[in-house]
């Protein structure tokens, strides 16, 4: 391992050291190298992570510890993630089973549905240990299907090339998913991401104990977690979303639950369609707005405050008195004080009163390291309209 020294670092237990906080020449080094990470200023050891000079993030760290990063490293911190999800939050079936660097594994994250594993590698280091990664998880979860599911602009940064495959068994037909007492059919590797939002878990069962009947809008719907949730309880859902894949899951989950009485799925653009809504003069007694991220970097921030602004301000719109929205950003640049104040705008501007009855985060299986803010990205608000 190459000793690498940097700048006297005073944020304790934080994984990442910018390129502009190394001291030592790092130019030489190939990209996912493991490096020993010192203190220049008392020469004392940090920790041990893997390094691309070519990144602005140019450290990951993988430990405090002056340890080797081997096979047994990696098993010991792939078990500990998954004793987390299932001794302490007790999870069965699907869910986050290695969230980044909240599991300290940072550029790994593997989602687990049933007996389907998809793996989302996306740093030069991880993928140097891929490799020794796919041959524990194989042993650990005994996987019928595993899918290396790399996607995304972050990739090109760290060298790596976007790639989605099969590596093992094979997808002769969407798997199933439950959740709660819904099933779903999940695309993990045409569909967003990894398949299904796992993500939203805690604030969709929040919010269907609040929607028992009426007629709401699931905007941005995806696989339409939200509405067969929502119709599940005695609700009518339409659901909005641009693509054309998504809608013909959706629609294929409502017939798997018995619910395409009551739901309804139309492939539109969002903003197009609150826009001719509204024109109509349509009320509605409750909409989901659970869009994608409006913003990957800082520099795009302003005009993603504006697109949540305008989202939410046609959804108030077209609600009507005593009714609800459930509203949420998975924007890592709005911080949930950014939310508050876009949410709180957007009711200055209808002239709308509310309640704000229910904030919520990412589920519990996207833990938040509490010494990186940045593994804290979802803002979920629940607000009943009051007049």
């Amino acid at each position: 391992m190459e000793k690498i020294f940097v700048k006297p670092l005073k944020r304790f237990g934080y994984l990442w050291i910018y390129r502009n906080e190394i001291l030592s020449p790092i130019e030489h080094i190939k990209p996912g190298s493991i490096v020993r990470v010192y203190d220049s200023a008392k020469e004392k050891f940090i920790g041990v992570g893997y390094i691309n000079p070519k990144s602005i993030i140019s450290v990951r760290l993988l430990s405090f510890q002056d340890e080797e990063i081997n096979e047994e490293f990696l098993r010991q911190r792939i078990k500990k993630s998954l004793d987390y999800r299932e001794k302490i939050l007790k999870l069965k079936g699907s869910f986050r089973a290695i969230y980044s660097e909240s599991d300290f594994l940072p550029g790994l994250i593997v989602d687990k549905y049933n007996k389907c594993l998809v793996v989302q590698i996306s740093t030069a280091g991880m993928e140097k240990l891929k490799d020794s990664i796919l041959k524990i998880l194989d042993e650990i979860f005994s996987p019928d299907i595993i899918v290396i599911k790399n996607i995304g602009q972050a990739l090109e940064k760290e060298g790596l090339r976007n790639e989605t495959h099969v590596i093992k068994g094979e997808i002769k037909e969407l798997p199933i998913i439950e959740e709660d007492d819904v099933k779903f059919f999940i695309d993990p590797v045409q569909g967003q991401k990894t398949g299904f939002f796992l993500d939203q878990r805690e604030n969709r069962l929040f919010f269907k104990k609040l929607i028992q009947s009426g007629e709401g809008l699931d905007l941005f719907c995806y696989v339409g977690a939200w509405s067969m949730h929502l119709a599940k309880n005695g609700a009518s859902v339409i659901g909005i979303d641009s693509s054309e894949r998504a809608i013909s899951i959706c629609k294929k989950n409502a017939s798997l639950n018995n619910l395409s009485d009551k739901c309804k799925f139309i492939k539109a653009d969002v903003f197009d369609y609150l826009k001719w809504e509204i024109k109509k003069g349509k009320k509605y007694d409750f909409i989901v707005v659970d869009p994608p991220a409006f913003v990957k970097s800082k520099g795009e921030k302003k005009d993603a405050v504006e697109g949540y602004l305008s989202l939410n301000t046609l959804c108030l719109k077209l609600l009507k008195k005593n009714s609800f929205l459930a509203t949420s950003s998975c924007s890592q640049h709005i911080s949930e004080v950014d939310f508050y104040q876009i949410i709180s705008e957007a009711f200055k501007q209808t002239k709308k009163k509310a309640r704000l009855i229910y904030k919520g985060m990412q589920s519990k299986d996207h833990p938040v390291l509490l010494s990186m803010e940045e593994t804290a990205y979802l803002k979920c608000f629940i607000l009943q309209i009051i007049d």
